[in-house]
Parts: C-alpha cells; sequence; structure tokens
C-alpha cells in the first residue's frame, strides 16, 4: 500500500498540473495562437466521454458480463457516423442563435419556451448529479484501495469535515469556476478548460493501457496465454461468449447500443464540447474517427484486465472494479499503480469539470435567471449592472451541483443505485432525443408535444428505473417490485404492462422513449404550432438553407436604441454592450449608435447577444419588456418569410449578374492581353522582316554601286559582284517566300494536298536530293530506315519540306570532312518518329529553347556558318503540327543536336481548312 499523504500530494500535483496547462492556453489565446483551433484537440475534448465509470466501471461490468460491457462504446463509434449531418448541424444552429446549453436548445426552437427549459434542467439535475457522485466514489474507492492493505475492506464511515473526497469535490468546483464562470457571452471559448479536457483525455488512455500491457504481457506473458487460462475455467470461459450459455439477447444488445448512441450525443458534457467549444464545423472530420479510434484503444484491455484479476485473485476475491489498481499492487509495482489512480483521476475530473459547467449555465439560465427577472430588484425596469450577479450565480450553481454531488455519494455509500447509476443516468439524457431530433429536422414540433414528450418519458423513467434503484438500494419499500403499485401485475416497474424478459436498463428505456416519442408526435399532431414555433421551426429546419444576411427575422413592432443599449449593458456589461453596437453601426453602414436604425433586425441581434449570456427564454422576455412588441400570428410568419425569400432571390440573382460581370470583365481582359500579345508579335515579325529585308538589300545595293563607280574594275572582280548580288537576290526571294508560307499558314489559308504515302521512300528522296551537298562537304550522311513501314496520310510535298530543313540544317552545323549525319525512322501502333541526328557542336541550354522562334538562328563557332532566315524551323513545326504531330529537339553542347517529329497514323479529327483537299 501507499501513505496517504503521497496519493494526496501527487493527486492535488496533478490537480495543479491541469491548471497550468489551463492558463498555457488562456495565455497562447490572449496572443492570438490558439490551441483549440486544433481539429486533434477538439477530437481528444470528446473524449470527456470516457469517465470512472469506463476507467473503472467497465472492468466490472466485464468481470461479471464479459463481452456485454461493448455495447455502451459500440454505440458512440456507430453515432459518429451520422456526426457530419446531426452534429454539424446541431453546431450550425448553437453558433447561429448563441445557443449554450441542452436546454437553451429545446427552448430556443419551441417558441423560446421558459418552462421547457426549466424542465430539461430540472431532468438534467436529477440525472447528472448521481452520475457526479458516481466520480467522486471513484476517486473515493482509488485512494482507499491505495492507502489500504491489498484486500482488506475499503469502505470506512468518517465524518464528512474528514472526507477527503469532499475536498476533491471543492478543488474541482474551484478549478471549473476559474477556468469555466469567467465570461457570460457563448463567443467566449473555454480555452484553457479544453486543452486541460484533452491533456486529460491523453493521460487516461496512457495509463490505462500501461496497465493492460502490464497485466497482459507481465502477469501472463501474451494475449494467448491469458485468454487460454481463461477458456480453461468454465466459469470464465462463459465470459468469452456472448450468448453466455443462454440465447443471446438480441434485444438487450441492440437497447444498449441504441442508449449508448443517444447518451454520446446528449450527455450535457457531450454537447458542451461537441457543440458548445466548437470553433470549427470542419473538426468534425477529424472527430468521426479520432474519437471511435480512442474508443477502441481506451476499451483494447478491459478484458484481458477482467480477465487477469479474476484469474490472479480468484472469483470473488476483490472487487473486480479496482482491478486497474489491485493487479499492479499485488506486484508491488506501487508507481504503476500511483500512474493508473492518476489515470482514473483524470477520468473523473474531466467529467465532473465540464458536466459542472454546462449544468451550472443550465441553472442559471433556465431556474435563477426567470425567477429573479420576475422580481422588481432585478426586473425590467430596474437598472444597475447585472453582470457579476450572473457570473456569482454561475459560480455557486457549480459549487451546489459538485455538493450535490458529495452528499448523494456520502449518503448512498455503497447502494446499488450508485453502482448503476452510469447507465440509469445515460437513460435519462436520451428522453431529450425526440424533441431535439424532431426540433431539428421537422417543422410541425410544438411546445406542447415537447413537453408532453418529456414529461411522459420522463415519468416512466423514473418509475421504471429510478425508483426500483432506489428500492433495492433500501431506501424505498421493495414491495411494489413483485406485486405492483396498488398491487396491480401490470403495473410492476419492471415487467409493465407484462412485458418480461429483458433487463432493466432495456425495458425502461424502451418504455421511456416509446410514451415520450408518442406524446411529442400526437400532440405536435393534434394541435398545430403557433407563429412564434412556426418562425422557430424554419429557422431551425432549414439553417444550412439561408445565407446569415439572408435569414428572416420574425418580429414586428417599435423599438429605440436608447431603450436596447442599456438593456444589453446590463446583462453584458457597458463597454461590452457599447462595442457590440459600434460594431453593428459599422456594419449597417452608419457612423454613430445613435443612428442605427431600431428596426426588426437590431432587435434581434440584441436578443442573440443576451441569449448567450442569459439564455434564449429570458433573453426573450427582457428584450420584450423594453419594446412595443406586435404578436405575430402565422399570416404574418408567411408574409414576413416570403419576403425573405424574394430577398433571396434577388441576392441569387444579384450574385449570378455579379458572376456574369467578373468572367465578361475576365474574358476582356485576356482578350486585351492577347491582343497586346499579338501586337507586340507583330512589332517583333515586322522588326525581324525589315532586319532580314535590309540586310541583303544592303548588300546588293553597296555592290552595286562599286561596280557603277569603278568603270575599269577588273573582270574576275566584277564577275564574284554579280554572283554575290545573285545569290542575295535569290536570299530575298526565299524570305519573301517563306514570309509569305509563313502567314498562309499561320492564317489558315495555306493548301494542303493530303494522300496516303510512304514515308521510308519520301526519306529516301530526300537523303537523294542533299547526296550532293553532303559529298561537296565531307559529311557522311547515313540512314536507318525499316525495311517496311505501313502508310500514313499527310502532305508528301509539306513532309518533304520539312525533313529537307532538318537535313540541311545538320550539314550546317556538322564539321566538314568529319561531319556525320543519320536520318532514322520509326514507327509503333500509334505513328511514326523521324529524327535527324549531327555530330556538330550542339546547342547551347539557353538558346534550345528559342530554336523554334521565328528569325533565331542558333550561333555556332567560327567555322560553322549557318545562314539561312531563321523561319525553316517555325514552318517545320507549324507543318507537322498540322498532321496532329509534334517536333522536339535534344541536345548536349559538343555532343551534337538531335531534331525529331513524330506523326499519328491517322489525321485528327478536324474541318478541312480552306485550300486543303485530302
Amino acid at each position: 500500500m501507499l501513505s496517504a499523504p503521497l496519493v494526496i500530494g501527487v493527486s492535488f500535483a496533478y490537480l495543479l498540473l491541469l491548471f497550468a496547462v489551463a492558463h498555457w492556453a488562456d495565455v497562447r489565446a490572449t496572443q492570438g495562437r490558439s490551441v483549440i483551433t486544433s481539429p486533434w484537440v477538439y477530437a481528444l475534448s470528446l473524449a470527456v466521454y470516457c469517465t470512472a465509470w469506463t476507467y473503472f466501471g467497465s472492468v466490472g461490468r466485464a468481470a461479471t458480463s464479459g463481452v456485454w460491457f461493448l455495447p455502451t462504446y459500440l454505440g458512440p463509434m456507430l453515432a459518429m457516423l451520422l456526426a457530419w449531418m446531426v452534429v454539424r448541424k446541431m453546431i450550425r444552429i448553437a453558433k447561429t442563435w448563441r445557443i449554450t446549453s441542452i436546454a437553451d436548445f429545446i427552448a430556443s426552437r419551441y417558441g423560446k419556451s421558459q418552462l421547457l427549459a426549466g424542465l430539461v434542467t430540472m431532468i438534467t439535475v436529477v440525472g447528472i448529479v448521481p452520475y457526479i457522485a458516481l466520480q467522486l466514489k471513484a476517486i473515493a474507492s482509488g485512494y482507499a484501495v491505495l492507502t489500504s492493505p491489498l484486500g482488506q475492506a475499503t469502505t470506512q464511515n468518517v465524518a464528512w469535515w474528514n472526507d477527503s473526497t469532499l475536498y476533491v469535490a471543492i478543488a474541482l468546483a474551484g478549478f471549473t469556476i476559474v477556468f469555466g464562470a469567467r465570461h457570460l457571452d457563448s463567443t467566449e471559448r473555454h480555452e484553457g478548460m479544453v486543452a486541460a479536457i484533452a491533456f486529460e483525455s491523453v493521460v487516461k488512455l496512457v495509463a490505462f493501457l500501461a496497465v493492460g500491457l502490464f497485466v497482459t504481457f507481465g502477469l501472463f506473458g501474451s494475449p494467448a496465454a491469458l485468454f487460454g487460462q481463461a477458456e480453461a475455467l468454465d466459469e470464465l470461459s462463459r465470459l468469452l461468449r456472448f450468448d453466455q450459455a443462454q440465447p443471446f439477447a438480441y434485444a438487450q444488445w441492440l437497447g444498449h447500443t441504441l442508449l449508448a448512441m443517444l447518451s454520446v450525443i446528449f450527455l450535457p458534457r457531450q454537447f458542451q464540447m461537441m457543440v458548445v467549444e466548437n470553433v470549427d464545423e470542419r473538426h468534425l472530420r477529424r472527430a468521426v474517427w479520432t474519437f471511435p479510434l480512442y474508443l477502441l484503444l481506451i476499451n483494447l484491455f478491459v478484458l484481458p484486465i477482467a480477465l487477469g484479476g479474476l484469474l490472479h485473485f480468484g472469483p470473488g476475491q476483490m472487487n473486480p472494479e479496482t482491478f486497474v489498481l489491485s493487479l499492479p499492487l499485488s506486484q508491488g509495482h506501487h508507481a504503476l499503480a500511483l500512474f493508473a489512480f492518476v489515470g482514473g483521476l483524470s477520468a473523473a475530473t474531466g467529467m465532473v469539470i465540464v458536466e459542472a459547467i454546462a449544468v451550472s449555465t443550465m441553472v442559471c439560465n433556465d431556474l435563477v435567471m426567470p425567477l429573479l427577472l420576475r422580481m422588481r430588484r432585478f426586473g425590467a425596469r430596474a437598472s444597475g449592472d447585472l453582470t457579476a450577479l450572473l457570473l456569482t450565480i454561475r459560480r455557486l450553481a457549480i459549487l451546489g451541483i459538485l455538493l450535490l454531488g458529495y452528499l448523494y455519494f456520502h449518503l448512498a455509500g455503497e447502494a446499488y443505485a450508485l453502482v448503476s447509476i452510469g447507465l440509469i443516468s445515460f437513460a435519462a439524457v436520451a428522453q431529450f432525443a425526440p424533441a431535439m431530433l424532431g426540433g431539428m429536422y421537422w417543422k410541425g414540433g410544438t411546445r406542447g408535444g415537447a413537453l408532453t414528450g418529456l414529461l411522459l418519458g420522463f415519468g416512466f423513467w423514473a418509475y421504471t428505473l429510478m425508483l426500483p434503484s432506489l428500492a433495492k438500494s433500501g431506501w424505498l419499500p421493495g414491495d411494489f417490485l413483485q406485486h405492483g403499485l396498488w398491487g396491480a401485475a401490470w403495473l410492476q416497474p419492471e415487467a409493465f404492462l407484462g412485458l418480461a424478459g429483458l433487463d432493466n436498463i432495456t425495458h425502461s428505456l424502451f418504455w421511456s422513449l416509446l410514451a415520450n416519442l408518442v406524446g411529442y408526435v400526437g400532440v405536435s399532431l393534434w394541435r398545430p404550432p403557433s407563429a412564434r414555433e412556426t418562425s422557430q421551426a424554419l429557422l431551425f429546419v432549414d439553417v444550412f438553407h439561408r445565407a446569415s444576411g439572408l435569414r428572416p427575422v420574425f418580429w414586428q413592432g417599435k423599438a429605440q436604441v436608447s431603450a436596447l443599449l442599456p438593456l444589453a449593458g446590463r446583462f453584458l456589461g457597458v463597454d461590452v454592450a457599447e462595442r457590440l453596437f459600434s460594431n453593428y453601426a459599422r456594419r449597417v453602414g452608419v457612423e454613430r449608435i445613435d443612428q442605427i436604425p431600431a428596426d426588426a433586425r437590431l432587435v434581434h441581434f440584441v436578443e442573440t447577444q443576451l441569449a448567450g449570456a442569459i439564455g434564449s427564454a429570458s433573453a426573450r422576455v427582457m428584450v420584450a419588456s423594453v419594446v412595443e412588441e406586435e404578436a405575430l400570428d402565422l399570416d404574418d410568419v408567411m408574409r414576413i418569410l416570403d419576403e425573405a425569400s424574394q430577398l433571396r432571390a434577388y441576392s441569387h440573382a444579384l450574385e449570378d449578374k455579379s458572376r456574369s460581370l467578373e468572367r465578361a470583365t475576365a474574358d476582356l481582359r485576356q482578350a486585351n492581353e492577347q491582343l497586346k500579345s499579338l501586337d507586340r508579335l507583330k512589332d517583333d515579325f515586322m522588326s525581324s522582316v525589315t532586319h532580314e529585308l535590309r540586310t541583303p538589300l544592303t548588300s546588293i545595293r553597296a555592290l552595286a554601286e562599286l561596280m557603277r563607280d569603278d568603270e575599269h574594275m577588273e573582270t574576275a572582280q566584277r564577275q564574284q559582284f554579280v554572283g554575290i548580288i545573285v545569290g542575295e537576290t535569290e536570299r530575298l526571294s526565299r524570305l519573301v517566300n517563306q514570309v509569305l508560307d509563313m502567314a498562309k499558314i499561320e492564317s489558315g489559308h495555306a493548301e494542303w494536298h493530303t494522300t496516303t504515302l510512304d514515308l521510308r521512300e519520301l526519306l529516301e528522296q530526300a537523303a537523294r536530293t542533299m547526296t550532293e551537298t553532303c559529298r561537296e562537304q565531307g559529311i557522311a550522311l547515313e540512314l536507318d530506315l525499316p525495311e517496311r513501314v505501313r502508310p500514313i496520310q499527310a502532305d508528301a510535298d509539306r513532309l518533304t519540306q520539312v525533313v529537307l530543313n532538318l537535313l540541311s540544317n545538320a550539314t550546317k552545323y556538322a564539321p566538314r570532312g568529319s561531319g556525320r549525319v543519320v536520318l532514322s525512322l520509326k514507327e509503333d501502333e500509334d505513328g511514326v518518329e523521324v529524327e535527324v541526328r549531327d555530330n556538330g557542336p550542339g546547342i547551347a541550354l539557353d538558346q534550345q529553347a528559342m530554336v523554334f522562334d521565328k528569325f533565331r538562328q542558333v550561333s555556332g563557332d567560327a567555322h560553322y556558318r549557318p545562314g539561312g532566315t531563321g523561319l525553316g524551323l517555325p514552318i517545320s513545326r507549324q507543318i507537322v503540327t498540322h498532321f496532329g504531330g509534334r517536333m522536339w529537339l535534344r541536345s548536349t553542347p559538343g555532343e551534337g543536336a538531335v531534331f525529331g517529329f513524330s506523326l499519328p497514323r491517322r489525321l485528327p479529327v478536324t474541318e478541312n481548312a480552306p485550300g486543303e483537299t485530302t
């Protein structure tokens, strides 16, 4: 065993660590570096679902029921499959209307009913306070196991002032108050609390896995050995089977799974973390798989620990719920046992903190505030800042809830009700499902239906589950369990109307949800919704279909800014109210607060801001007290809705026109850029053509003038000049012809005579044309052609022009006397490839990108003078492109160059250009 001061010291050190984590997160938030904007933190915070009931109770349940502990965790895994549809809608509604609790959510949907909000809060308190007691009991039991000799009874009757659990409850209340009750506005995020809960989720997972690994591999060597020993004992082998020597209880399995599915969404702490604390809907994408993975990991060793404890201690020798602590203690691993206790403390404190914040918000907004606002001192006509009072109420509510939990724990002791309170609490909050889900997806749900359903469901829950558990605990006489109320057998709470064969949880869940659904749907169909209920139904059900600025505001009457501003200041603080009104003034396009139009949207804005502080029901009452509201009927609701629909249609039309104008502007801008580019190309083209024409003309003129001025020029010299003039004239002719050819090709007016041709024969003919030129320059021309190629479709003259251009370029750059040019042909199923390779100096890397530009010639060594016009390659590429092919260049400086082109076997399907024949 461990010393009590050590356990207490480590426990409070851990709580101080939580303080430090929360404080660190708050400091980062003030610096604009929020930690809760991470989807990982959001996903881990959802693991607040795993409480001490998970940490200790699951092992206890597995030790008695085997695999039947699984439905409690299969339910949440299945529920997360629907999270993107259901939870995302809840988040959107809560953020839109500044909803801070389940009670506020339900009340706001059904006409902002204070009565409905109060009923939901009462059900929550009754169902959750015992669950908080369970967490305190887990801490107390774990402390007793660590500080008592192993196997000794841990039940100790001590005075309340000597009970360490009381001080744990007070410490948790202090933590919750500091990091969960500092602000009233729902937009103020509990950065520190969320970060601390995420941290706690990691701690309890690591601690539980550490114990599981120790038991499975440290005590028994391997999972196979552990399960093998369990299979050898009849009383343990049944725990590994679903039927457990009796017919499989399908109804019980489905009932517990459904109960867990509902609880993971509708438990107040889950709503707080999943909806209220959410900062980005997209975080759900991470949570829908991370949270189920977390549940899988934390339950991975539940059954091995349960079986290991039963094998090690023997059945009935040790409380199974303490196996997580007692197994390490039995082997002298005190550090591991203490770490496991810290993990259990994490599981319990996380639940208590978040639950206390959620329930205190409901108690303050939906129980205390409606009573205070009816008093003259705090009512609508009173004055003064009430923010301090609101904070005090919430803080006292947190303390009161934890003290109620401690009181329940202190009085109940080892009662049956406390052991089973986890599933009993789940069944209580499951009663919120019809009103919430129906309100989100069915516009016909009414306030009367929700009230009737909740009252019937809660009544059946209390009669069929809560009262029997109290009777079994000895708090009530147990006669009605066997004989029914007033001796009527059909009123037996655990066999109502003769329905037997179900466990008490499934039996109660069936009757309570059935009565809830029948009451909700029946009354809603019986009496149509009021105008206010209809308006709220439209806003909730269609929350995804309306942009924030186009939602209808169902209010009519007269209001004054001078009355609304002081009202907001009373509950939010004067500075906060003035800042909110100033921001609103800028949004509506006015400079000063007194210039804000006092219309329906301003009233809606103020009411929504107040809802985050005092709840939607109380906010509506307070706003109604300072404005002159005119009652709405269904015709008014439909008129406002029609106006909003028309406004939305106009807005969409304007958006469409705006997008059309943007597209037209983009098209015009692109066309303008193209025109500018074409203009630049025209200028470059004219400059290049002028330069190319001027060069031979200048040479011709100079030589002609020399011959004119020198009558006595020698005949040989004159013949040389005439030869040069003839050559330059031929160059001019080629230039003009190529320019005209290029212009025709680019404009689409070139003549094309497409025929079926033998490319091998065409290449041989082109090679024969270049033979004499190559011989004169000492260049070897080689052919690498297959024996046969399938015919292709192209213009023979145009292709010959391309091949001759490539061969001519190669001979210009190949070295005289040792030059080598290779003309090759390859074919495949898609088409043919032609390449011309030379062993010249190659082309520099910085010049390769421009070889296909007009009038661009690559400069070589002084020994190589390319000549030409610089249009050969551009024209060749245009010809190849026309026939659906492409042209390329490969060259390494100093190793020659390879020019090639490919052609498809079939021409691309296009309309014949002008002058094209086939």
